[in-house]
């Protein structure tokens, strides 16, 4: 798996490489606003996992995740890590670990 020295040009190449839909975090389950749809646990794979620490900010943590889903849709969702992250489920958390 390539590293990448930035967020963003981790979200430029894997855009290029077929993740073209946003990916937002819900407690339960991700979703593509775009496609109204909702992925559960069981629905999707992570593809690749990127993390990134802010330089002057722990405020600035993220992770980026490559995921694809079952039906052949591929998106990036990016969020918070570390005291900042989300609260989500079990299920969602063994998924994204």
């Amino acid at each position: 798996m390539k590293s990448y020295d930035t967020l963003s040009e981790a979200i430029s190449t894997l855009q290029a490489n077929g993740y073209t839909y946003n990916l937002n975090m819900c407690p339960k389950h991700i979703e593509c606003n775009s496609l109204k749809l909702k992925l559960h646990p069981e629905d999707f794979d992570v593809d690749e996992m990127h993390r990134f620490e802010g330089m002057s900010s722990t405020d600035d943590n993220s992770v980026l995740y490559a995921i694809s889903s079952k039906n052949g849709i591929k998106g990036l969702l990016v969020d918070a890590y570390g005291v900042y992250a989300e609260n989500i489920s079990e299920a969602m958390r063994k998924k994204l670990k």
